[in-house]
Parts: C-alpha cells; structure tokens; sequence
C-alpha cells in the first residue's frame, strides 16, 4: 500500500531540513544579504547557497541584485514564503512552551499592544483549530 498522499509530506520534501526554515526565518527578520542569513543562520556556505537556489525556483525567495560588479544580491521573501512565516511563529510558540518556557530567546509585540502568541483557529468561526477538526475528506484520507 502506498504511503499517505499529505500536503505536510510534500511541504516537508521542500522546506523540511533545518536550513531552509532558518532561512526564511532571516529574511522574516528583514536579513536580506548571504552574508548576514550565512551569520545568523550558521549555515555552510555551499549549503546555504543550494537552498537559496531551490527556494528561488520554486517560487518562495526572490533575488534582486544590488551590486553588478562584483554580482551581488538581496533575497526577499515572495508571498508565499511570507505564508511560511507563519508556520515559524507556530514552531516558535511550540518552542516557546515545550523547550523555553523558563525563558524563551525571542518575543514579540503584536500591533495590538500585546505580547503575541501563535495560535492556529479556524477562520470562520476563531475556534482553536486542533480540537474541533473532523470529517477529513479528500485523495489522502485512509481508511482501515
């Protein structure tokens, strides 16, 4: 029997390992230079560059040069390496309460005024997602 047809799965095969996800936490952050996201990330250089690579050609990064001799370049996020960021504050709240909580290494304000905390709830009716799902439907339910 085949394994499960999952969107996670095929999210994972792209941004799954640890330095594509630091990645887009460094331009989140507005590091848009190799050299800083290479500091910040601790990332190999010829590692980083391969995932600055598979990222801008499967339209998560964007690259705008900033210098032509020698050739040099910013990355920023596309729309949907923005939507990635939000998975990072969902790992970073999970961090936060399960690795951190004495003292967690990060925090941010929301424009509300408030400390922010990630959560995920539905968009129709705000209900935390995780304790009200059912029903899956679709090619990746398996049933038995």
């Amino acid at each position: 029997m085949p394994p499960r047809e999952c969107s996670i799965t095929d999210t994972l095969n792209l941004v799954g390992e640890r330095w594509t996800l630091l990645v887009v936490r460094e331009l989140s952050h507005g590091v848009r230079r190799f050299e800083g996201i290479a500091r910040n990330t601790g990332a190999p250089r010829d590692i980083l560059t391969t995932r600055l690579r598979r990222l801008e050609a499967t339209g998560i990064v964007r690259r705008e040069p900033y210098s032509a001799h020698p050739p040099r370049y910013e990355y920023h996020l596309t729309e949907a390496g923005e939507e990635l960021g939000d998975v990072l504050l969902t790992l970073m709240a999970w961090g936060d309460r399960h690795l951190n909580a004495e003292d967690p290494p990060m925090r941010f304000q929301h424009a509300c005024g408030h400390g922010f905390t990630a959560a995920v709830v539905c968009a129709h009716c705000g209900q935390q997602a995780r304790e009200q799902l059912h029903s899956p439907t679709g090619r990746g339910v398996v049933t038995g």
